[in-house]
């Protein structure tokens, strides 16, 4: 079977149209009055996928340049004749909209709107009926709260599995052992048929008695629980319509994830494996090395997490999701696509605000080129994953995009390391100006006699000329010389990334910044992050998220080292809702430090994260519970008045 189709564009010099149908791309030919078409051959399916969803895009120089608003799904209004479907561009339809392409949230699109919203990870929900850690059915409750204040924006972690040995070093939610799966210490035990017996009561009244996560005991005991309830009623789900479709939608991540897993437990590397796990007498150990429970798992996780947003939905409030920059290196995806990934080298970040000595965040870095095979297509299916879920997300680390931090996999820290992609010094440049290598530069891995200047360079032996010369060889390549270059790299991706989903994307532009990562999310209508705190020496733009701190910070009450009273932080707080960023979205903690009775004694406790300790342990958890703060009228009133005062409120009078 074959199809040709037509669409009328006038393009400028150096354009060309391509037609895109899932993640191919059919080059068009141009023709007399604009007209540009392409002829497809293929199957009865594949005709029929891209008359059932198909667009179009502008690309110059072999870059994506312009999408349309949304996608063709089925015949146009003129039909076809002869096999010729002839369609039109579709342009947005809402008159001041500053997007270019369509959000499955519609809200995101209004001319002016103004959002405001709360940041909390999962973990650290506090709910009457939990299990000592934040779980998804926590997540209504804590919607209502937010719908009361008026707010429309929730802001969360990532939520995918970390799990590998149940021990602390797994809290950390920025390395994943799946970008698909969901985290199995986010299920809620009494959903999936565990009864709370009086040893469940027991041991759920202890763990919920701690101010914090504790990660490793909460950990074993619903890994036993879990365990139990599938021995009981798994082969019952398994044989249920819902079930089984579950299955076959998720195939292409599914299968591989719940066989590693799998492997793993039974070769005592993951799950049930020992180092600390000591699960209760009476576990069937045994089924944590079969593909059907992680399987089962991740169907209750899917259906109690799809019942959460869905209630959010109904309340008028949107979830943001997080999507961590980068995949463990022990990751099924790794494992699975192992050439998708530098197994060599570990991201990271060069010091800076938050650690001095810089970052290594220990997972790998991306081969771009190998992904630019299949037009990106696993960072596509991740995306879509997630738009299941989310109607917005942060792009964890957007530079990494532009070009990433790379760390030699022999090094701890990161001072070390050098950007990938990069155009290094030659021996050449080097010598010319007269500079010694050691303490100054770093030989680029993969490109023998190029050089990198280090990021934190030893100039202390050098003459007064040799620093100027470095200096200015420094400041040239941090600064300038890449501009261009890690702009065009950035181009080459991220159109493919925005146009896979509906989603509203917001990048983490913090740090050392290029000139071109603004240029680029500003084209884009990407929303970038502004915080008083890490001032980048321009005014706020309308496309941006606004936040008073970061879970990588501490509050605001500890601004320059002393704990704020609440008026002072009233005051910060409603300096931030007045500005002109479309969104903004505060800590929990940050809210709740304008009222002295609910404000956490202690703020040092407040912090989630400390970047610069490898071993922090995440398990910040609310002090009081998601319904104690439903029912606090008196605060509620005093944040729905300030936001409402900012023009930001979803309830309107």
């Amino acid at each position: 079977m074959k199809a040709v189709y037509k669409i009328q564009y006038h393009t400028r010099w150096g354009e060309s149209l391509e037609l895109v149908s899932g993640d191919v791309f059919y080059p068009m030919k141009w023709g007399d009055g604009g007209m540009w078409s392409v002829e497809i051959e293929g199957d009865a399916g594949l005709i029929k996928g891209i008359r059932n969803d198909r667009t179009y895009v502008v690309k110059s120089g072999g870059i994506v340049v312009r999408c349309e608003w949304t996608h063709h799904c089925g015949l146009p209004e003129n039909g076809a004749s002869k096999g010729e479907i002839l369609d039109s561009w579709i342009d947005c339809p809402i008159p001041g909209c500053p997007f270019p392409m369509r959000h499955s949230a519609e809200v995101f699109d209004r001319p002016g709107y103004r959002g405001a919203g709360t940041a909390i990870p999962v973990f650290s929900l506090r709910g009457k009926d939990d299990f000592g850690v934040g779980e998804f059915t926590d997540l209504p409750t804590f919607v209502d709260w937010m719908e009361k204040t008026g707010q429309n924006v929730l802001q969360l972690l990532p939520i995918n599995d970390t799990t590998r040995c149940g021990e602390w070093g797994d809290s950390y939610p920025y390395n994943p052992v799946s970008a698909f799966a969901l985290h199995p210490i986010y299920i809620h035990l009494q959903d999936i048929g565990v009864k709370p017996d009086r040893r469940f009561r027991d041991i759920q009244k202890k763990l919920n008695s701690l101010p914090a996560v504790d990660y490793p005991e909460v950990m074993r005991q619903k890994t036993a629980y879990m365990l139990e309830a599938f021995a009981a009623i798994g082969e019952k789900d398994k044989a249920k319509p819902a079930y089984k479709a579950f299955i076959r939608k998720n195939a292409d991540w599914l299968d591989d994830y719940a066989n590693q897993m799998a492997a793993r437990s039974a070769e005592g590397k993951g799950l049930c494996s020992g180092h600390g796990w000591n699960l209760p007498l009476g576990a069937p150990v045994q089924l944590a090395g079969t593909p059907d429970f992680y399987k089962w798992v991740q169907f209750h996780l899917d259906r109690q997490l799809r019942k959460a947003v869905d209630y959010a939905h109904s309340k008028g409030v949107f979830l943001k999701g997080d999507l961590p920059i980068g995949v463990g290196r022990d990751s099924v995806d790794a494992s699975v696509f192992p050439k998708l990934f530098n197994l060599d080298s570990n991201a990271g970040a060069p010091p800076d605000f938050f650690s001095r000595d810089g970052q290594n965040w220990g997972f790998p870095t991306y081969n771009w080129e190998e992904m630019a095979g299949d037009n990106y297509a696993w960072w596509k299916r991740r995306l879509r994953k997630m738009s299941e879920y989310f109607d917005a997300y942060r792009i964890d680390h957007i530079l990494g995009f532009f070009r990433i931090w790379e760390i030699p996999a022999d090094q701890e820290g990161g001072r070390l390391g050098h950007f990938n992609p990069a155009l290094p010094y030659t021996r050449g440049e080097i010598d010319a100006a007269g500079l010694p290598y050691e303490g100054l530069f770093v030989e680029d891995p993969r490109h023998e006699g190029m050089y990198h200047p280090q990021i934190s360079p030893d100039t202390e032996k050098l003459e007064p000329w040799q620093k100027q010369r470095f200096s200015e060889m420094y400041n040239d390549f941090f600064f300038h010389r890449h501009n261009e270059f890690w702009k065009r790299n950035a181009l080459r991706k991220l159109p493919h990334l925005l146009g896979a989903t509906g989603m509203l994307a917001c990048g983490e532009d913090l740090g050392m910044v290029p000139d071109c990562v603004n240029e680029v999310m500003s084209y884009w209508k990407i929303l970038s992050l502004e915080m008083q705190r890490m001032d980048k020496g321009h005014g706020w733009p309308l496309l941006s998220v606004c936040a008073t701190s970061s879970h990588d910070m501490t509050g605001i009450r500890l601004w320059n080292a002393e704990d704020h009273d609440p008026v002072e932080c009233r005051r910060i707080l409603q300096n931030h809702l007045a500005s002109c960023s479309m969104l903004a979205i505060f800590p929990l903690q940050d809210w709740l430090s304008m009222d002295g009775e609910l404000r956490n004694p202690d703020p040092e406790k407040e912090r989630i994260n400390d970047p610069a300790d490898p071993h922090n342990k995440w398990c910040w958890r609310m002090h009081i519970d998601t319904t104690t703060l439903v029912h606090s009228d008196g605060f509620n009133e005093e944040l729905s008045n300030l936001i409402k005062s900012s023009d930001r409120s979803a309830v309107k009078d």
